[in-house]
């Protein structure tokens, strides 16, 4: 077979050259840190009465030396993470220093804070009487703003439809949950491993309280497991009982998949909701829900009530795994792979977006480019006014093979030629025996031995359950940011079953560094709001979101598609019976046919960058 994926991106290269391009790169805004002005005081265990009287603990972090009586901003920090952490102490200490009064918050029925703990469902209504409470204090000036990450953040796009006039800027890290309902859903497939470690570590319902002025209880330990002997055990539901936990939401949150309206009532981001505020999102390429990052501040933006929200969202994807973005160095490891120099001024960043928006500093935060992203491959910064960039080209990579494409040792090949008769390929999948996860999203660390970020797929592409199509190596190199979608017409015996992509950037050496990945359940191919099944060997077409990236792949290197039918334990495994599958303990082996021919034929859809 003839391959002309290399000169195809070559010439797009040389066509683009010479043709006028609305190029919105511009250098990214460093805002370095100042050095602290005012030492702190930390008035702790503060009691915030909510509007059911439940009392939620704060720790209030105060500068010292500022002018007697003067009120001052306030930014606040709403967490289940524990506020006395060192972490998130450390973070409030130094806004503090820089003149601002932060409160950092146990969310309700967490550490020090009454009520019961329902994930996400009371956040909306808790932050916004914290709000008010913060205005009622001798201190505030009545400029509020909010920050954190995980969690912390997606409570503060919860907040944000409120519109609270005094909630004026919000730094939302890693906040995609608040959409995409808690990141526990992809493709109508479950997130199993990032969620089992979450509810195991997080997840209890109800614990005591400390008063204000007592003793604060110990910290919850949850208990300890065999993670690969619980990730594989069945059913779904029921699974933190088995792992020894007290009440948590892991049943209501395994049995209601997207697009069910029960998650209404959990306070989730709906297309419906308005806003007006300042917005500063960042997340990363190997987080779980980058995509969704970016369909956040656009949904912002056009529901915005005034020019400030429509004209103030700006967006930040650096390369590292979850939360991890400070921790860039000269040589940022992110997984096994080394993506150079990633570093980036982020809390110079932050204290200048709340200089402005909270203090009316006129220190330039908001004219910087809307968009700023790191080019793995290239490892360098870039700055854009839009997402994703105009001037990409989308381009039709087409899976080909003379039907056994079965692991790296197979025929499978990436080509833009299209293909016109070939064989199928085909393969088993036996949810016994599923496709391991290696690498790819965390929420933070990985369970187990569980491994995260880029890492090398070298073993995966040794299994005959999966599909392996590779390019030539290429001559030029080629930049592929923006969203990628592969798009498959496949056949199968079971009345439902999961396929699976991951794009691969192959080294000259061999490794093999997975970029992106994504997962479709077949029964939700026509939408989330309905669930339709398979008939035994008549064809599909699927496709496939692999979310969104911005890699590189240099010159020596070859593009890789892997497709199988499993992902595990990152996803839940599908048990092709076409039930309900959450609380299903048996399942049916399913036999896969990709096509490539004809009509049928499947392709990789890549936005290519001149």
């Amino acid at each position: 077979m003839r391959n002309t994926l290399p000169r195809v991106l070559a010439a797009m290269a040389l066509a683009y050259c010479f043709a006028p391009v609305a190029f919105a790169q511009s250098p990214i805004a460093r805002f370095p840190e100042p050095p602290p002005k005012y030492q702190i005081t930390v008035q702790k265990s503060v009691r915030v009465p909510m509007r059911d009287m439940a009392p939620l603990s704060a720790d209030i972090y105060v500068p010292v030396g500022t002018r007697a009586r003067q009120r001052l901003p306030a930014i606040l920090i709403r967490t289940p993470y524990n506020k006395s952490s060192e972490g998130i102490a450390a973070d409030a200490r130094r806004f503090a220093s820089h003149g601002y009064v932060v409160v950092v918050q146990d969310v309700r029925g967490k550490f020090e804070s009454g009520g019961a703990f329902t994930v996400s469902a009371d956040d909306t209504e808790d932050g916004s009487d914290t709000v008010d409470w913060i205005l009622s204090q001798s201190w505030s000036n009545g400029r509020i703003g909010t920050t954190g990450c995980s969690y912390s953040g997606e409570n503060q796009v919860e907040l944000a439809r409120n519109r609270k006039p005094h909630h004026l800027a919000m730094i939302p890290q890693a906040a995609s949950g608040s959409l995409q309902y808690f990141g526990s859903w992809r493709g109508g497939a479950f997130e199993l491993a990032a969620d089992a470690n979450w509810f195991l570590s997080h997840g209890a319902k109800e614990r005591p309280y400390a008063a204000p002025g007592a003793a604060r209880p110990p910290d919850f330990i949850p208990p300890k497991v065999d993670w690969p002997s619980l990730w594989r055990s069945l059913p779904l539901k029921g699974m933190m009982d088995r792992a020894g936990m007290p009440a948590t939401d892991w049943d209501e949150f395994v049995s209601h998949a997207e697009g069910d309206p029960w998650w209404r009532s959990r306070g989730y981001i709906t297309e419906r909701d308005r806003f007006d505020i300042p917005s500063l999102f960042v997340d990363s390429w190997y987080d779980y829900g980058p995509a969704d990052t970016f369909r956040l501040a656009e949904l912002i933006r056009k529901n915005s009530e005034g020019d400030i929200g429509r004209n103030n969202q700006f967006v930040i994807i650096a390369p590292t795994t979850h939360c991890a973005y400070e921790q860039s160095s000269e040589h940022t490891l992110v997984g096994a792979r080394d993506l150079g120099d990633a570093r980036y001024d982020y809390f110079g960043l932050y204290l200048a977006w709340f200089d402005h928006w909270l203090r009316d500093v006129d220190n330039g935060v908001e004219k910087m480019p809307k968009v700023q992203y790191y080019v793995m491959g290239r490892n360098q910064w870039r700055g854009e006014d839009e997402w994703p960039p105009a001037r990409a080209l989308p381009t039709q990579v087409y899976l080909r093979s003379s039907g056994h494409a079965n692991s790296r040792f197979g025929d499978g090949l990436l080509s833009t030629d299209r293909p016109s008769e070939e064989p199928p390929d085909h393969f088993v999948y036996d949810p016994k025996t599923p496709v391991p996860s290696v690498g790819g999203p965390d929420w933070g660390a990985a369970p187990g031995d569980l491994k995260s970020g880029a890492q090398d797929q070298s073993d995966v592409e040794m299994r005959h359950d999966v599909l392996v199509y590779t390019s030539p190596v290429l001559a030029k190199g080629a930049e592929v940011t923006g969203p990628v979608e592969v798009v498959l017409f496949v056949s199968s015996d079971v009345p439902d079953t999961d396929f699976t992509a991951k794009l691969v950037d192959v080294y000259p050496d061999g490794t093999a560094f997975n970029v992106q990945e994504g997962i479709q359940r077949m029964r939700y191919r026509e939408g989330l709001d309905k669930q339709v099944t398979m008939k035994p060997g008549e064809t599909y077409e699927v496709h496939i979101n692999l979310n969104v990236t911005s890699n590189f792949f240099a010159p020596g290197h070859r593009m890789r598609l892997e497709i199988s039918s499993s992902n595990f334990p990152r996803f839940d495994r599908n048990l092709n019976t076409g039930g309900s599958n959450y609380d299903e303990n048996s399942w049916r082996i399913a036999r896969q046919t990709v096509h490539h021919s004809g009509a049928q034929v499947s392709y990789i859809l890549l936005p290519v960058i001149p």
